[in-house]
C-alpha cells in the first residue's frame, strides 16, 4: 500500500521564497535603524557600529592584506563583505523560518543584539545607541513574522508548529505571486528606508556648508615657491592633487566635525591645560609646509604616498603654551571616531613643521582628509602622527598609554624609511629598442633624498639625475636614460640619504615599514 502524501498546507515553503522572506526582513531592520540613527546620532547606527567594530578588532596582518588587496578601496571591500554576510544570515533567518518561526525571529534578535553591543562600545557611546538596533529588531521580527505567515503553502503548516492544533478553518495558501509582491514591496521599503536614513542626516550637509563657506586666512609665513625642474616628464605630479592623495585609516565612515563646535584639548602632563576653538587657530599666525606623508603599510614600489602644500599652526607653538612637565615624552593624539596616535615629544617641539594642519593645497581640508583640522607631522608614518579630525592631544608618556596601532604590535616609534619606486615605463611594459626613459620618486623625510641609482639586470649600479625639491620634507623625483637592447630586462632602483643607501633587505610593512629595491620587467623590442 502506498504511502499517503502529506496535504499541501503542511508542506514546507520552497526555501529560495523563505530566504527572499528573510531577505526583505533583513532590509527592514536596517532600514529601521538606520532612520532612527539619523534623528538621534549617526555613529549609532548598527551597519557602522557593526564595521567599525570589526576594524578596531582587525589584526595587523589581516589589515596589511587589505590594503596590499584593495588599496584605498579598503572601506568599500569592508562595506561590500558585510552586506553580503548580512545578506546571507538574513536569508537564513528566513530559511529557519519556513519550519519554526520563533527560530528565524530569534536569528534577527540576536544580530541586532551583537550590533547593539558593537554601536554601545563607540568612544563616547551612551545607553541611547543600543536604540536603533533595538528598533531595527523589533520591525525586522515583524516583517519576518508577516512574510513567513503568507509563504505559499505555509497557513496550517505553521500553525501546527507554534504548537497549535491545525483545524479545519486553517490559514489558507497564498500564492506565489502575491507572496513575491509582499515581499518585494517590504523589501524596497527597507532599502528605501536604508536610503533614507543616510539622506536625512544634517551632519554632513552641516559641515559640507560650513567648509564651502570658509575661508582660509593668508599664511604669516608662506611656504616658499617650488623651483623649476621639480616635475620628471612621465611621472606623477609633483603635488598631489586632494581628491587622488591616499586615504588610509579607520573611519568606515567620514566623521562629520562642525567648526562651529570644534575643540581640541591639550591637558595631561603640562603646566597648564589649553583649549582651542576653530576660531581661535584661524586667527593664529598659520605657516604653509610642502610635507609628503607615507603610510606604513605602503609596499615596496607602492602608491600610498602623496606630497601637499600644508597649512596649519605649528604644534610645539601650542605645546609651549601647555608647558609639558620633564617626564612626558609623548603626546597621544584622538580622533573624532576614536582613533589614536602616539607621537614622541620631541617630534613635536623641534624645528620641523608639525602642524596642526586646517589647508591642503590652498583650501581647506576636505572631509575625508580630517576636516576642520587633522596633524601634519613630517618624518613619520601617518599611524604614529596624521590623525585626522583631531579634538584632542593628551601629553603623557610611552610606559603610560598606548594608541590603536602599537596596541595591536605595531612599532612605538615609526620613523619614515628612505624608499624609492620605478613610476616609468611600468612593470611589463614592452618598449622599443634605444634609449627610453626611466623614471620615478623617492623620499627620505627630514633626510632628504641625495643619489638615486638604477641597474639593469643585476648589473652595476648607475647614477639618475634628481630633480629639484623645495626641502627635505618632500618626495623627489628622478630620471634615467637607459640603452635599452632587445629581451626582457629587470630595472631596480635604490635611493641613498645622507647616512647612506636604502637597504635591499626585502621586509614587509609591519612593523615599522617595508624595506627593499623596488623592481620591473620590461621587455624590448628590436
Amino acid at each position: 500500500m502506498a504511502s499517503p502524501t502529506l496535504p499541501r498546507a503542511t508542506r514546507p515553503a520552497p526555501w529560495p521564497l523563505a530566504a527572499l522572506a528573510g531577505l526583505a526582513a533583513g532590509a527592514v531592520t536596517l532600514g529601521t535603524a538606520s532612520l532612527v540613527a539619523a534623528a538621534g546620532a549617526p555613529s549609532s547606527d548598527p551597519f557602522l557600529a557593526l564595521g567599525a567594530a570589526f576594524i578596531d578588532r582587525t589584526p595587523a596582518w589581516l589589515k596589511d592584506l587589505a590594503v596590499a588587496t584593495f588599496g584605498t578601496a579598503d572601506k568599500i571591500a569592508l562595506q561590500v563583505g558585510m552586506l553580503l554576510v548580512i545578506a546571507a544570515l538574513a536569508a537564513a533567518a528566513g530559511i529557519l523560518a519556513r519550519r519554526r518561526r520563533a527560530a528565524g525571529v530569534a536569528l534577527v534578535v540576536l544580530l541586532s543584539t551583537v550590533a547593539a553591543a558593537a554601536a554601545a562600545s563607540r568612544p563616547g557611546a551612551g545607553a541611547p545607541a543600543v536604540l536603533p538596533s533595538l528598533a531595527g529588531a523589533a520591525a525586522g521580527s515583524a516583517a519576518l513574522w508577516f512574510l513567513t505567515d503568507r509563504l505559499p503553502g505555509h497557513g496550517s503548516r505553521l500553525t501546527a508548529a507554534d504548537g497549535a492544533t491545525p483545524a479545519d478553518g486553517a490559514t489558507p495558501d497564498h500564492t506565489r505571486r502575491t507572496f513575491l509582491a509582499l515581499s518585494s514591496a517590504t523589501l524596497a521599503v527597507g532599502l528605501l528606508a536604508a536610503l533614507g536614513g543616510q539622506v536625512a542626516g544634517t551632519a554632513r550637509r552641516t559641515v559640507d556648508a560650513a567648509r564651502r563657506a570658509l575661508r582660509l586666512p593668508a599664511p604669516a609665513r608662506p611656504a616658499p615657491p617650488l623651483p623649476d625642474g621639480v616635475q620628471v616628464r612621465g611621472v606623477g605630479p609633483f603635488v598631489t592633487p586632494n581628491p587622488d592623495f591616499y586615504r588610509i585609516d579607520t573611519a568606515l565612515t567620514i566623521p562629520q566635525v562642525d567648526p562651529a563646535t570644534w575643540r581640541v584639548r591639550v591637558h595631561g602632563l603640562v603646566e597648564q591645560e589649553v583649549e582651542m576653538t576653530y576660531e581661535d587657530l584661524l586667527a593664529e599666525d598659520l605657516v604653509e609646509a610642502w610635507v609628503t606623508l607615507t603610510c606604513v603599510s605602503n609596499a615596496v614600489g607602492g602608491d600610498l604616498a602623496g606630497n601637499a602644500l600644508w597649512l596649519g599652526l605649528p604644534v610645539r607653538e601650542v605645546l609651549a603654551r601647555a608647558r609639558p612637565l620633564p617626564e612626558a615624552d609623548m603626546v597621544l593624539s584622538t580622533s573624532a571616531d576614536g582613533f589614536t596616535a602616539s607621537t614622541p615629544l620631541e617630534v613635536l617641539t623641534d624645528s620641523r613643521d608639525a602642524l596642526l594642519a586646517v589647508g591642503m593645497n590652498g583650501e581647506p581640508l576636505p572631509a575625508q582628509h580630517g576636516f576642520p583640522v587633522r596633524m601634519v607631522v613630517p618624518g613619520l608614518y601617518g599611524y604614529v602622527s596624521a590623525t585626522k579630525w583631531l579634538v584632542d592631544l593628551e601629553v603623557t608618556r610611552f610606559a603610560d598609554a598606548v594608541a590603536y596601532w602599537t596596541v595591536r604590535g605595531w612599532a612605538e616609534r615609526a620613523p619614515v624609511k628612505t624608499a624609492s619606486r620605478i613610476e616609468v615605463p611600468r612593470d611589463g611594459a614592452v618598449v622599443r629598442a634605444g634609449t627610453v626613459a626611466v623614471g620615478g620618486t623617492a623620499w627620505a623625510q627630514r633626510r632628504g633624498i641625495t643619489r638615486v641609482e638604477v641597474r639593469v639586470d643585476g648589473g652595476a649600479w648607475q647614477d639618475a639625475d634628481l630633480a629639484a625639491v623645495p626641502g627635505v620634507d618632500t618626495w623627489r623625483q628622478w630620471s634615467f636614460s637607459w640603452a635599452a637592447t632587445p629581451g626582457r630586462h629587470t630595472l631596480e632602483v635604490r635611493a641613498s640619504d645622507p647616512e647612506g643607501p636604502q637597504t635591499g633587505e626585502a621586509s614587509p610593512p609591519a612593523p615599522d615599514g617595508a624595506t627593499g629595491w623596488h623592481a620591473i620587467d620590461v621587455t624590448v623590442e628590436g
